[in-house]
């Protein structure tokens, strides 16, 4: 049992179970219904994704300093207690099931995915 961090859209892995996307936005020009079909996700969390504003001010991240920025205020808005229980709740399903989270950025170096991994890592999470 593991939370597996992936890009969205990519090919599942084999045991993978629920995908579950972590953005704030669903998909443009994609039925809702093939959502799972196209690899996307099958659970739409907007919860653990940045907020507006934060997307509209750092998106896309263009240098080191400004992701160092972006990520300062992510992790900063993921202390607020709706996501830290989300985080939690995540962190202890890791050890009763197979899932994964993700986003749709390519670099997972400057993607807050990555910032998602160390924060459950943190929390203990059982991680893939």
């Amino acid at each position: 049992m593991a939370i597996r961090i992936v890009r969205l859209g990519s090919e599942r892995h084999p045991g993978e179970g629920l995908r579950i996307g972590t953005v704030r936005r669903p998909p443009r020009g994609v039925r809702k219904a093939d959502y799972a079909a196209k690899n996307i996700y099958d659970l739409w969390f907007p919860n653990l994704a940045p907020s507006e504003a934060l997307l509209q001010q750092y998106f896309p991240v263009a240098d080191e300093r400004q992701w160092r920025s972006f990520a300062r205020r992510f992790l900063a808005e993921m202390k607020a207690a709706g996501p830290r229980r989300d985080l939690d709740l995540l962190a202890a399903l890791s050890h009763q099931a197979s899932f994964s989270i993700g986003c749709y950025c390519e670099n997972e170096a400057r993607c807050h995915r990555s910032l998602l991994r160390s924060l459950l890592a943190e929390r203990g999470a059982d991680l893939a």
